[in-house]
């Protein structure tokens, strides 16, 4: 029971009781083999938790289903004050920050970060996405993404997305016309995110919070590294070139819906629409690919990509999920 936040002398205390209803606990670390300071605290702390109860001068364990509820629900709302407490870490990291002598008035204090090197850039990426809480902007002028690009992609836009972070992206209208390009696209406004198309693009510019811009080293060749900057000034230029081309982009959804792909409220293209529902209501794979209309693993490859899209472990899980979006 120590994921409920009971110590083992306090299990066994409690186990006891269970066993023996109504014996004496003055003398109870006897029986059990403990040392007697650390049971009577057991004792007391069980008695505070409501775990023991004294009933007539009796001491008796309660109810284990009661007991575990009570304990699941104590630890669930620790858990949920501390995973809001790691979602506020800006005053930690200022402070933190503070530490770090001021330097020398002839020390060169660069506000630009130079980052070479793929596995340098895709940290940098990794930890900016990690951080943001607010809003993630990208233009981004790719005409495919590959398999690792979308790899590498997924985890960090589906943890923003999760977190209820706004994502907003640029795309060129040349990536359409990939279909594992345009699968994750749609995967992602299914997510949340709001994608917009351009039949121009060449800039590529990453914004997190309107604190952080990342932009190529070289625009010609972005495999050369990129540039960060928190200048305030920098930062503001590239939000401002982001906005002006964003209000001039057409809407992915209504894209697609103007190409035959027709999506519904969650963001799913027909296809993936009647794939959910039959895996939600047909034993047999090979059953739902006939009604489906699409090849044994074609239909398979649909829900594989779906429960990854509704971070499912199974399909069970999946159809649950699926249920209280409203997608089914």
């Amino acid at each position: 029971m120590l994921v409920l936040g009971l110590s083992s002398i306090e299990e066994d205390v409690y186990r006891h009781l269970l066993r023996n209803p109504g014996i004496d606990v003055e003398d109870i670390h006897v029986l059990l083999r403990h040392e007697a300071e650390p049971t009577r605290r057991s004792v007391r702390r069980l008695r505070e938790l409501k775990i023991i109860q004294d009933v007539d001068g009796v001491t008796r364990a309660c109810e284990p289903e009661l007991v575990v509820a009570r304990l699941a629900e104590q630890r669930l709302e620790e858990l949920y004050d501390d995973i809001r407490s790691l979602t506020h870490l800006r005053p930690l990291l200022d402070s933190l920050g503070r530490e770090i002598p001021e330097p020398d008035s002839g020390e060169d204090r660069r506000s630009v970060e130079r980052i070479t090197g793929l596995e340098a850039i895709r940290t940098r990426l990794d930890e900016l996405a990690f951080f943001a809480r607010e809003e993630v902007l990208a233009a981004e002028p790719y005409d495919a993404l590959t398999p690792e690009n979308i790899e590498n992609s997924r985890p960090l836009d589906m943890r923003c997305l999760r977190r209820g972070v706004s994502c907003r992206s640029l795309i060129r209208r040349a990536a359409l016309e990939d279909g594992p390009t345009r699968a994750y696209l749609t995967e992602l406004t299914a997510a949340g995110a709001r994608i917009r198309v351009l039949d121009e693009l060449n800039e590529l510019m990453l914004v997190y919070d309107h604190h952080t811009a990342l932009v190529p080293l070289d625009p010609a060749n972005t495999a050369k590294g990129a540039l960060c900057s928190q200048e305030e000034g920098i930062v503001t230029t590239v939000v401002n070139n982001f906005e002006r081309l964003w209000a001039g982009a057409d809407d992915l959804t209504s894209l697609l819906e103007q190409r035959g792909e027709e999506t519904g409220g969650s963001g799913l293209t027909e296809t993936q629409g009647k794939v959910l529902r039959l895996m939600c209501t047909v034993g047999k794979d090979e059953i739902g690919a006939r009604e489906a209309g699409v090849a044994l693993r074609t239909y398979r490859r649909h829900i594989s990509d779906l429960m990854q899209l509704l971070g499912a472990e199974n399909r069970a899980h999946a159809a649950l999920l699926a249920r209280e979006r409203g997608w089914v």
